[in-house]
């Protein structure tokens, strides 16, 4: 019975802590929400392009490239922190650049692994286009260019799914951003590396209800990029009428 007091008492407290305006909290939120979100934005810029000349392009060893693309997709997070720590501490190659507890290193340990499933969901989508889609536009006079955004245009749907995906990897990252971000208050702790470290300490509760924060503020983005997915399906059934 204690385990179930304490997730209704962390429940309620996550809602106190939301509609109370908790500056602690809202400061973790918000550094959540610069990091996976900066992330992300980098990860897709590289990811979607990445997985696009992987599906349209032919060339020898395509299979091997596109096994370890799908082995990146599933890095151990602990393994990127502990390389980009390697990188990055002070006796590191990239030590100069002082990134080492800083939100910066944060968002490329998520960037590092998000950017692999991007890709990864990208290159499947952009795959399971009918390859009649690209004929026709052949046939049509098109150059490389505008077949590449005939393909993508009807793989769009897959292609905002991979972002998606890679924002659900990037938010729920802890292992690499602990290691990395340090986990310092008022710095570089995040919502993820807050719950482990409230977890550690025995404070259920108030860990139980960050996490609660977490779901929410997942919940309420992944709703936006559902609607967005939902009126891009709309729009291909229209266009395709």
């Amino acid at each position: 019975m204690a385990g179930w007091d304490e997730l209704f008492q962390g429940i309620v407290r996550a809602f106190q802590l939301i509609l109370s305006g908790d500056p602690e909290v809202l400061r973790i939120t918000f550094l959540s929400l610069r990091v996976s979100g900066s992330a992300v934005l980098i990860a897709a810029l590289i990811g979607i392009p990445v997985g696009t000349i992987i599906a349209l392009s032919a060339f020898r060893g395509k299979a091997l490239v596109v096994s370890l693309l799908n082995t990146l997709m599933g890095l151990p997070p602990v393994v990127v922190g502990l390389v980009l720590y390697l990188l990055l501490s002070s006796y590191g190659p990239l030590g100069f650049f002082r990134l080492l507890y800083t939100p910066e290193a944060m968002i490329i340990a998520q960037v590092l692994m998000a950017t692999p499933v991007i890709a990864g969901v990208s290159l499947s989508s952009i795959t399971s286009v009918d390859p009649r889609v690209r004929e026709a536009s052949v046939s049509l006079g098109a150059d490389n260019i505008q077949q590449i955004r005939v393909v993508l245009n009807e793989a769009r749907l897959g292609l905002i799914t991979s972002v998606v995906v890679g924002f659900g990897a990037a938010i729920s990252e802890v292992g690499a951003i602990m290691m990395v971000g340090g986990n310092l208050l008022g710095y570089t702790r995040a919502l993820t590396t807050a719950i482990v470290l409230l977890t550690n300490q025995g404070d259920f509760v108030e860990a139980i209800a960050l996490g609660m924060v977490l779901l929410i503020m997942a919940f309420s983005i992944n709703v936006v990029l559902t609607l967005l997915q939902v009126k891009t399906k709309s729009g291909l059934f229209v266009t395709r009428k």
